[in-house]
């Protein structure tokens, strides 16, 4: 099982052909969003189309990553980078807060899902890329709504599961409190340069807009 280790965090992927690029940000601001932000948050909105055949070829590859035994990514299932292409297309692109809207613009962008959790809130230094087994499940909204989890590409601590490339666990998500947090991003390994490219950009526009001190690696498990 490769493991990812840099400043006492511990990433070991688990899921075969799997990519994972990892974010750790350390004293970050995260506020609302400055005009700069914004601005190419709003550019990258107006250039969505759906008829895009090479944005249509990594949709259809990021779902095939998560075929995995009785999960299929249909419906409520979709990966998160879905959603976010059609709010875009639609004028609903969310504006939440500076880490919130900076893995979206990513992720609209390049098309891969991606993950951040409040590290203090996590109260863990070990994490593990794998699917979920049976009976796992968590709370992802406010409401108290549950998401079973077998089957379903995750990141878990070693006591409880944390994130996927659907919908984050409530527990853990991000707020005006963070200051510390980890990112995932989730593509097959067949597109690990194009990961590794956007994996860059998400810590890159971190470091800029958060001041945060913040640091990125990568795990190719074929």
């Amino acid at each position: 099982m490769p493991t990812l280790s840099k400043d006492s965090i511990e990433v070991t992927v688990e899921a075969s052909g799997i990519a994972v690029g990892v974010v750790l940000i350390d004293g970050c601001v995260n506020s609302q969003s400055p005009k700069e932000l914004l601005a190419e948050i709003e550019k990258a909105v107006k250039g969505i189309s759906l008829q895009d055949p090479e944005g249509e070829a990594r949709r259809v590859a990021v779902r095939n990553m998560l075929r995995h035994g009785r999960y299929k990514p249909t419906g409520r299932g979709k990966p998160a980078s879905e959603y976010l292409v059609r709010a875009a297309s639609e004028g609903n692109f969310p504006q939440i807060n500076v880490l919130a809207d900076i893995n979206n613009l990513v992720s609209l962008v390049s098309k891969f899902p991606i993950s951040i959790i409040d590290l203090e809130l996590a109260a863990a230094n070990t994490y593990q890329v794998r699917f979920g087994v049976e009976g796992e499940s968590y709370v992802f909204n406010p409401s108290g709504q549950e998401m079973e989890l077998q089957d379903l590409l995750l990141v878990a601590s070693l006591d409880r599961p944390l994130a996927n490339p659907v919908k984050d666990c409530q527990a853990t998500k991000t707020s005006d409190k963070t200051t510390k947090a980890l990112g995932f991003l989730y593509g097959p390994s067949s597109l690990a340069s194009e990961l590794q490219v956007a994996t860059r950009w998400m810590a890159d526009l971190i470091a800029e807009f958060t001041g945060a001190n913040v640091s990125h690696w990568m795990q190719i498990n074929p």
